[in-house]
């Protein structure tokens, strides 16, 4: 089974997991991605039975307002139901990395007030410990060499990713080469240095749920 069509997959299996729990009051968070967007695709087929959706990124609300699917902002509302996004790298205990497309900060703020967090991924995103695929590092573009120099303090080795600009206006410098045995720890290392505005490992608020696309069906996993 190909790598789209296990993501396919997935993305159904998340739409029967949380179909059954929607009303004309929820809200889903959407992320953002490939796999996300599979849940887009599939999420536009039960749209009559939830309000509104709130995207991670502007690239997500286009996909959803492509779709029929109602955009609201998070500042008009307290909490939503589920948050679906797929991850770049998952571990045992459904900590993640992810921002491999950009959207790291969106997904982390619309990820922090979800009731439950629905990771979708292919199989393999899943390892035993998280570090090699790049972590991204959304940075202030003036504090790109400053930051640079703190990820090598870490243990990394940064690489800036020319051409991208995220949503916030901000760049995005990857750490390559780091062996995450400690994530939570990271994360906070991270986020304490001066011009970073966030980066993509998601210890602090795993994943509740991690549904996995393989060839012999969903695997279902929850922190361990």
């Amino acid at each position: 089974m190909s790598q789209d069509k296990l993501k396919q997959a997935v993305a159904q299996a998340a739409i029967d997991y949380i179909a059954p729990c929607l009303n004309r009051d929820s809200i889903v968070g959407v992320g953002t991605g490939s796999t996300a967007n599979y849940f887009i695709d599939a999420l536009s087929i039960i749209r009559h039975t939830f309000d509104a959706a709130v995207a991670s990124s502007k690239v997500t609300a286009e996909r959803l307002l492509g779709h029929g699917i109602p955009v609201v902002d998070l500042n008009s509302i307290g909490t939503i139901d589920f948050y679906i996004d797929g991850a770049d790298e998952s571990d045992y205990k459904l900590n993640l990395i992810k921002g491999g497309g950009g959207a790291l900060t969106g997904e982390k703020i619309v990820a922090s007030v979800a009731k439950t967090f629905i990771c979708i991924a292919d199989e393999s995103k899943l390892v035993n410990t998280l570090g090699q695929f790049p972590l991204p590092v959304e940075v202030i573009p003036m504090a790109r060499s400053y930051v640079a120099r703190k990820i090598v303090a870490l243990g990394g080795e940064p690489i800036y990713r020319q051409g991208v600009v995220t949503d916030n206006g901000n760049v995005i410098i990857d750490a390559h080469w780091m062996t995450i045995a400690n994530p939570r720890q990271l994360e906070q290392d991270l986020n304490q240095v001066t011009g970073v505005v966030s980066n993509g490992l998601f210890a602090y608020r795993p994943a509740n749920l991690l549904l996995l696309g393989t060839p012999a069906g969903i695997r279902q996993l929850t922190a361990s």
